[in-house]
């Protein structure tokens, strides 16, 4: 595949959703999805029509050839993921829960193969030829080859001239402290067009209160366009076009909350690069995500495009 629209890095991992409520020690049933914020992104973009390509490393095991297939029936290219002889594929667990809160997680990640992944892992051609790309917080928090992986590909597309999108995605238990999760979050942030912080992030990552103090601090940065998320309140934009609110989309019953950001992230740059106004990019931005909030995987809310166009968003 040449010619992407999107290209995004990081990594999957094989997730374990549990068939019952209860701690996870007591669950005798789980169901086998895929999970990576990044993935996420990926797999909503590609059902939505556009060219994606992901770059990572799996292990040569029995999950990391489930994650390959199931990316590739997606449509993602995969021909930038190496699959490690000898290397483990990260996996994770997720409870149950019936009451919309967050569920419990239980990661095992550490020393997987993508946790191994540098700049020299990277194909900067093969990056360019995308006309976007996304990043989001997770990966870099790993190592300091995974930061440096994402230096590099941003540094990469914006030789090219390519617009970047990143989504914090704040994980406060990869980062060796506070303080160098918000020097390293903001400087990434400080190199990409488009950034999108959950309203807490933001609040973490920036000292600032409210969602327009938020914003106006990544615009100071010069990204051209800043989304903060505000869950149930919608979301507010400060960008070039102006500025706004847009209300969040009306959810009878929250499932998961797990993926929403990802699917919001699906929404606005999909709809950013079918060449939508920035109110209309939000708008969709808000469905996806309570598409997401309202089934248990990751992307199971994600929609097709048919289902787009009969939303008429």
């Amino acid at each position: 595949m040449t010619g992407l629209d999107v290209v995004t890095l990081g990594e999957a991992m094989a997730l374990f959703v549990a068939c019952e409520s209860g701690p996870l020690e007591t669950v005798q049933r789980f169901d086998k999805r895929t999970a990576g914020a990044e993935t996420n992104v990926a797999v909503g973009l590609a059902r939505l029509g556009l060219r994606v390509g992901w770059a990572s490393r799996l292990g040569d095991d029995s999950m990391g050839r489930f994650l390959l297939h199931e990316f590739s029936r997606e449509g993602i290219d995969c021909s930038h993921v190496a699959v490690v002889p000898g290397a483990r594929t990260g996996f994770m667990f997720k409870g149950r829960v019936d009451d919309g809160s967050d569920p419990p997680i239980e990661y095992h990640r550490r020393g997987s193969a993508a946790s191994a992944m540098t700049p020299d892992d990277l194909d900067g051609p093969w990056l360019a030829s995308a006309r976007h790309g996304h990043l989001t917080g997770v990966f870099p928090a790993l190592t300091a080859g995974t930061l440096a992986a994402t230096q590099a590909a941003i540094a990469r597309l914006r030789e090219a001239g390519r617009t970047l999108s990143f989504d914090p995605n704040l994980r406060p238990a990869l980062w060796p402290s506070a303080q160098a999760m918000r020097e390293r979050i903001n400087d990434l942030a400080a190199r990409c067009d488009w950034v999108l912080p959950g309203l807490d992030e933001g609040r973490q990552l920036t000292g600032e209160a409210t969602p327009e103090g938020i914003a106006a601090f990544y615009r100071a940065q010069g990204a051209s366009l800043v989304v903060v998320k505000m869950g149930a309140e919608g979301a507010y934009f400060n960008g070039q076009q102006g500025c706004g609110h847009v209300a969040a989309w009306p959810v009878e019953r929250v499932v998961d909350t797990v993926g929403a950001g990802d699917g919001f992230a699906v929404g606005l740059i999909s709809a950013l690069l079918d060449g939508r106004p920035v109110a209309e990019a939000v708008r969709r931005a808000t469905w996806i995500g309570a598409r997401a909030v309202q089934v248990r995987g990751d992307t199971e809310g994600l929609p097709t495009r048919a289902e787009l166009m009969a939303a008429q968003l």
